[in-house]
């Protein structure tokens, strides 16, 4: 059974039982959707984010940055690629981790690839792409992700943004950050604070992202984003990419999307970049940037990486026809 069963038949119950909207409308598929996804998504922050905190008590700061440090110019770009790819995080709970890489003194750039791979490329998003479209696709979407997250550190870092990084993120910067030992009870405490503050900080922006989404799941059927985003449409790809940005999703929640909207004639290339846009994109991500970096540089970050998605989105529009 879906875990998320019990949630899906409260949002059945408010929908039509509470606030009584005939079923089977626009209205209620986007109320529905409202409550569903809000209820879902705060879940998972809170889960996801104080597993990773609990992760983070174990991290050794140090010996992570002397690997993301690597003296040869970009491998350190690679391996966080690397390790974004085998840490299956969203893009708000990958920012804990991007935190303590940045206070452990590995260079921006390189925490900045680790930033955009972990949520956009992984195993969940390999399995569902090779089950839904084969596996040419699968590796096409990894690699183009890899290569994404890769220039996208190694131009962030040729920029020089440290000025942007609020000074509290960077105390320490360099020096051995470990945590000292904790027992159990010291790091579930330690990860439910962490937790708290996080979600405390974010869970009104999430409402708002949700609820931009719900608007256009319950009012903008695939078959308009379908006319307005075909393959002979120059526009397609920056559209798919603006729409995306507010739908807070992880791979495997935005993926089914994906191929309904190829069934109903959007282009395969703007199919992926939304998808990009929706894992590695996000307002509540920015949200939480905004705590540890000037709105300058999330602007930067935001459009380095929407350039190499639309970029990536042509390219497979032209490579897949």
């Amino acid at each position: 059974m879906n875990i998320f069963y019990p949630v899906q038949l409260f949002a059945d119950w408010m929908t039509y039982s509470v606030f009584r909207i005939i079923p089977e409308t626009l209205l209620a598929s986007a109320v529905n959707f409202f409550v569903f996804d809000t209820i879902k998504i705060l879940i998972l922050l809170v889960v996801i984010i104080f597993v990773v905190s609990i992760i983070r008590s174990f991290l050794p700061p140090e010996k992570i940055r002397n690997i993301l440090s690597h003296e040869k110019k970009y491998v350190g770009n690679i391996l966080a690629s690397l390790l974004g790819i085998v840490t299956p995080f969203c893009s708000c709970s990958a920012v804990p981790l991007f935190l303590g890489f940045v206070q452990a003194g590995v260079p921006l750039g390189t925490t900045f690839s680790f930033l955009v791979a972990s949520p956009m490329i992984n195993e969940v998003a390999l399995a569902f792409l090779w089950g839904m479209f084969g596996w040419k696709i699968a590796m096409l979407y990894i690699v183009s992700g890899l290569l994404i997250a890769i220039l996208a550190g190694i131009v962030i870092e040729k920029i020089d943004v440290r000025s942007l990084v609020e000074e509290f993120a960077l105390d320490g910067n360099g020096k051995n950050r470990n945590l000292p030992e904790l027992n159990w009870k010291e790091r579930i405490e330690y990860a439910k604070n962490y937790t708290f503050n996080i979600v405390k900080k974010v869970w009104l922006y999430v409402i708002i992202g949700v609820g931009l989404g719900a608007w256009i799941h319950g009012y903008v059927p695939a078959d308009f984003l379908a006319e307005y985003a075909g393959a002979d449409k120059w526009y397609a790809v920056p559209l798919a990419v603006v729409i995306g940005i507010p739908l807070y999703s992880n791979a495997a929640g935005v993926i089914p999307l994906v191929g309904a909207l190829t069934e109903k004639g959007v282009a395969m290339g703007t199919a992926l970049a939304f998808m990009m846009a929706v894992t590695a994109l996000s307002l509540p991500e920015f949200m939480i940037l905004k705590k540890v970096m000037k709105t300058k540089l999330i602007i930067i970050f935001a459009s380095v990486v929407g350039i190499g998605i639309i970029f990536t989105g042509y390219l497979f529009n032209v490579v897949l026809k």
